[in-house]
């Protein structure tokens, strides 16, 4: 079964097709990762975007019910070079086919995901369709100029309704613009008792539930789409220890008088190496991220940067200088990845527990 994929710059690339038989036009990005394949489709960061696996091999584990980082992934198509035949695994519970097609999610394999990558890193992200049928190659292209794919991406992923994460320590709100589930374990471990609210929540809203702490989520798309979420960033800060997390972490660089901007590229994958300004120790990280933070716009009498990404100096985490607030572009939580930064969950309940013995005292 021939499928193909098209680009915006008038590129073609013909493959095998995988997954569901479905028509669609995502955003064509690259992640590094060498495993996690199922995580990477389920992480709504990947909202409208079709994904293309720099490793050469994939779906050689299958999938299972413990790696999904959401129900309904956002991610919109899968490019790959080789999908195994055979997939083992004592966790399995099917295969990453048969995964994608019960998802809706077409793939290609049989791509030289090579040359993709480089034309990506040259050119830049782009637009992408994937499609069964190249007899009418104008018309494809045409409607792959027509669509718009970056809208309403946080509205696509967040939860409607609020949900409890029941724990019994620290009172944790979580602000939702495209939760991954791990952070939900993260918090779990530490048995916090979690409400999730939808990115729409007001700082009023927050504070009615009387939390310890507040975190926000990842997501996908730019930043600035969201200025009621910037001005709740705004008036949370001031009365509650807040952790923002990736697109959380730009929130909160924006709440704060920063300046975001939409990367070449980006940084897709877990081997990403952050350096800790104060200390000097270097994390690999996992991270998928398009828009990163200015570092020039940082004002240096409001917030330090904390983190650096070595391969090209981008910001990748801040902190506060007056409230008990920070963020980290990068997912200490991982899924996939290494643990390097996991313990950044723990700076953030010793943060949360500083206030409330301030509180008491």
């Amino acid at each position: 079964m021939k499928r193909y994929l098209i680009l915006e710059d008038g590129s073609t690339y013909e493959g095998e097709g995988f997954g569901a038989h479905a028509t669609t036009t995502g955003e064509v990005v690259f992640t590094t990762g060498m495993t996690g394949y199922q995580e990477a489709v389920t992480d709504q960061s990947f909202a409208n975007q079709i994904l293309v696996f720099t490793n050469p091999l994939i779906g050689n584990y299958g999938v299972n019910l413990d790696d999904y980082e959401s129900i309904e992934p956002g991610c919109k198509g899968v490019i790959c070079h080789e999908l195994a035949r055979v997939s083992s695994n004592w966790r399995q519970q099917g295969s990453f086919a048969a995964f994608l097609e019960q998802m809706g999610i077409p793939g290609i394999t049989g791509i030289d995901t090579r040359a993709l990558t480089k034309k990506l890193r040259v050119a830049g992200t782009m637009k992408g369709r994937i499609i069964e049928d190249l007899t009418d190659a104008e018309h494809a292209f045409s409607q792959l100029t027509a669509t718009v794919v970056n809208e309403n991406l946080v509205a696509q992923v967040s939860t409607s309704k609020p949900y409890p994460n029941p724990g019994s320590k620290r009172n944790v709100v979580v602000v939702d613009f495209g939760l991954k589930h791990s952070i939900l374990r993260e918090l779990a471990q530490r048995d916090c008792n979690t409400i999730v609210l939808p990115y729409t929540a007001t700082a009023e809203e927050i504070f009615r539930l009387k939390p310890d702490g507040v975190l926000l989520s990842n997501g996908p798309g730019d930043p600035k789409s969201l200025p009621a979420a910037i001005k709740m960033v705004q008036k949370v800060e001031k009365r509650l220890p807040l952790f923002g997390i990736c697109l959380g972490h730009q929130l909160f660089a924006l709440a704060n008088g920063a300046d975001t901007f939409k990367m070449k590229f980006g940084h897709r994958g877990f081997n990403h190496p952050v350096k800790e300004i104060a200390t000097g120790r270097i994390c690999f990280t996992s991270q998928n991220h398009g828009y990163a933070v200015a570092a020039e716009s940082v004002d240096s009498e409001l917030m330090n940067i904390t983190y650096r990404e070595l391969n090209d100096g981008t910001v990748e985490g801040l902190r506060h200088k007056n409230y008990p607030a920070f963020s980290v572009q990068f997912h200490p939580d991982a899924a996939p990845g290494p643990h390097d930064a996991v313990a950044i969950f723990d700076d953030f309940m010793h943060m949360i527990d500083v206030r409330k013995d301030e509180s008491d005292a």
